[in-house]
């Protein structure tokens, strides 16, 4: 009982995530990085197909940042179905804690992954990878009408060994209806880290929904 429980409540929650159809086109856009007092422009492509492009920028790390980050966009947004992401898995329900939140603890997963469930949201996920472990826990979320989508969370990272936090990071996302699609149009993050503190934001402007390629 407590294992389809389990899976039941997981899977609502999984299912009940914002993603983009198969009719989604690919967009465009202009992208300002403001990292510190240092700003760099360029332009990106999200494709049809989910591949990714980054151009106009000349400074190689600048460029590998924002091509990171449209790649975990991507990875959030493309729609996959339960079965195929989780369906080897075995779920089982943990604690409940004082904000409503139900543990979900799977077993199986390649990356260690376990799960906090609210409502219909999945409100935190937890992983041990390699001498690296996160926990990303969702504050705010935004209501599309066709899923939610995480717009303000924490991410703590921590040396699984020793369990010292080494870097915490606090993302806060805008998206904006372009079309019949959800996109992001800012992303801002501060990060600290041994002691300093560092600030980056994404702007997207000028977003663009590609055309459908004719036959």
């Amino acid at each position: 009982m407590t294992e389809s429980t389990a899976r039941d409540l997981f899977k609502a929650a999984y299912e009940n995530r914002y993603t983009w159809d198969s009719n989604f086109p690919g967009y465009s856009a202009n992208v300002q990085i403001k990292q510190g007092d240092e700003v760099y422009n360029g332009k990106i492509c999200i494709n049809r197909d989910l591949s990714v492009d980054v151009e106009g920028m000349e400074d190689e790390t600048v460029k590998e940042s924002v091509y990171t980050q449209l790649r975990d966009i991507v990875t959030h947004r493309k729609r996959s179905q339960f079965e195929q992401a989780h369906g080897k898995n075995e779920f089982t329900l943990g604690e409940s804690d004082e904000s409503g939140a139900t543990e979900i603890l799977v077993k199986g997963d390649s990356m260690g992954s376990n799960y906090k469930i609210r409502g219909t949201e999945i409100c935190q996920v937890s992983r041990v990878m390699g001498r690296m472990a996160f926990v990303i826990d969702t504050q705010e979320s935004l209501d599309t009408g066709n899923g939610y989508v995480s717009s303000r969370y924490d991410v703590v990272f921590r040396n699984p060994q020793t369990n010292e936090i080494t870097r915490t990071m606090k993302f806060k996302d805008t998206f904006e209806p372009v079309g019949d699609y959800h996109i992001m149009t800012n992303e801002a993050i501060e990060t600290y880290e041994n002691g300093t503190r560092m600030t980056t934001e994404f702007s997207f402007s000028n977003v663009k929904l590609l055309e459908p390629a004719t036959v």
